[in-house]
């Protein structure tokens, strides 16, 4: 099934097809993070200090609500690039129509337990009261849309599986630019708040996910399915499931430390939650290529696991390593030259730039563990080492809470542990990541084998 809409990364030259890979890909998702900072500028500057910290505080809370959904899209995601590689196309296709039911499901289970749970969660998290109410109505109505999230996570995750990087991106283009139309109406002549702020997000989100899926069934043969693909697989959910499960974990675990740490934040006060929020929207920014990157290499380990060629995924993960080390250290570069421009974007109080800007000063010089952890773990889950993402997120666990119960104990360190907690434990993490590599387990991993039978 040849198409310009489909990419086989099991032939050709491995740095090019991951450049041509993450670099449409890098491109959108600095759409997707520009237009989650536009909710932060314009909510900071025109709704004030403590309605920017309502909006920080909630952003780990919505990664966990939305973790189980983007877990099974990946795990939908890895069976595509699997089977594709292994040249099973009938059986991708009934993938893809299976991951409809699958989706559906989840996002709506999410949708409901967000917004019926975000009182108790907030308050669980020692949210200080002046940023309260704000947070409440923020997360109410993102969680509440948490089926967004899916379709398009799940969409997404498939048409990269094919190889195909540039249909999310345009819709992402599309969806940044509304978002920053529909935030500039609703917080500023509409004065809606956080609640404007948090309407455009959705709104956007929903446009990028339909979009995706029109376009991408107008260009992608794969995407045009027939009544035979539509019956209900239950070995294709108990797989989705078995590789999606241990993703959604990693990703819980993760945001549940986030979640952990951010209640340190909050012990605070609203002038560190604001710095914290700002560093943590600029963080996202420098994490995009590191993401993208991992998407490629999941996406070509993926194939390549598929159709048996385990060199193939061993040299583009070692190239990968290189990319990920020069841009750690043009990135250290940037963060101790331009700290106090970069935070001053989001805010214009002088005691939020200087903390920000040494929280990103300190955080920094840790970016390699960050990047190590986004290829790795890609690699690895690319080719279906499903237990390694829970062990992952499991680490993230200990070293956050760990870290952070340490610098507390510490006189003289205070609220600049939340930002070496952060660094540290990204590096204990790429430590992990690399052993497991080291291992050489994940060779055995692939759910399918070049003959496209299960294992």
């Amino acid at each position: 099934m040849a198409s310009r809409y489909v990419l086989d990364m099991t032939k050709g030259n491995e740095t090019k097809l991951l450049l041509k890979f993450t670099l449409p890909m890098l491109v959108g998702n600095i759409f997707q993070q520009f237009y989650n900072m536009v909710d932060s500028v314009i909510v900071g500057r025109f709704v004030g200090t403590n309605a920017l910290g309502a909006v920080g505080s909630v952003g780990s809370i919505t990664f966990l609500f939305f973790s189980l959904c983007m877990g099974l899209g990946s795990g939908i995601g890895i069976l595509i690039s699997q089977y594709f590689g292994a040249g099973e196309h009938e059986y991708v296709k009934k993938i893809i129509a299976n991951s409809i039911y699958i989706t559906l499901g989840t996002g709506l289970v999410m949708s409901l337990s967000g917004a019926a749970l975000a009182g108790p969660i907030l308050r669980l998290m020692q949210t200080p009261a002046e940023n309260f109410a704000d947070a409440l109505i923020y997360m109410r109505i993102v969680c509440g849309f948490t089926f967004v999230v899916a379709g398009y996570n799940t969409i997404s995750a498939e048409l990269r599986a094919l190889g195909d990087a540039k249909t999310p991106l345009i819709f992402l283009g599309v969806a940044s630019v509304l978002n920053v139309g529909l935030d500039l109406l609703f917080v500023v002549p509409m004065q809606m708040g956080v609640a404007g702020a948090a309407w455009a997000t959705v709104i956007a989100q929903f446009f990028a996910m339909l979009g995706s899926i029109l376009y991408g069934y107008k260009k992608n043969e794969y995407l045009r399915l027939e009544k035979r693909h539509m019956r209900y697989d239950a070995d294709i959910t108990r797989k989705s499931f078995q590789i999606g499960i241990p993703v959604a974990a990693q990703n819980a675990l993760i945001a549940f430390s986030c979640v952990a740490l951010q209640s340190v934040v909050n012990r605070y006060g609203p002038t560190v939650m604001a710095a914290y929020t700002a560093t943590g929207r600029v963080e996202s920014l420098v994490q995009q290529p590191y993401n993208s990157l991992a998407l490629a290499v999941s996406t070509f380990a993926g194939q390549n696991a598929g159709a048996g060629q385990y060199d193939r995924v061993r040299i583009g993960m070692k190239k990968s390593v290189w990319l990920v080390a020069i841009f750690s250290v043009l990135m250290i570069v940037i963060m101790w030259l331009f700290g106090e421009p970069i935070v001053g974007v989001f805010i214009d109080e002088p005691e939020v730039i200087r903390i920000g800007a040494k929280g990103l000063r300190i955080t920094s010089t840790m970016y390699f563990g960050l990047g190590l952890i986004y290829v790795l773990r890609g690699m690895l889950n690319g080719v279906g080492d499903a237990l390694f993402a829970m062990i992952n997120g499991v680490t993230e666990v200990i070293g956050r809470i760990g870290f952070a119960f340490l610098f507390m104990m510490i006189p003289g360190i205070g609220m600049w542990g939340v930002w070496y907690t952060n660094g540290l434990t990204w590096a204990l993490t790429g430590l992990v990541n690399v052993y497991r590599v080291l291992q050489g387990k994940w060779v055995t991993k692939a759910v399918v084998t070049k003959s496209g039978g299960s294992e």
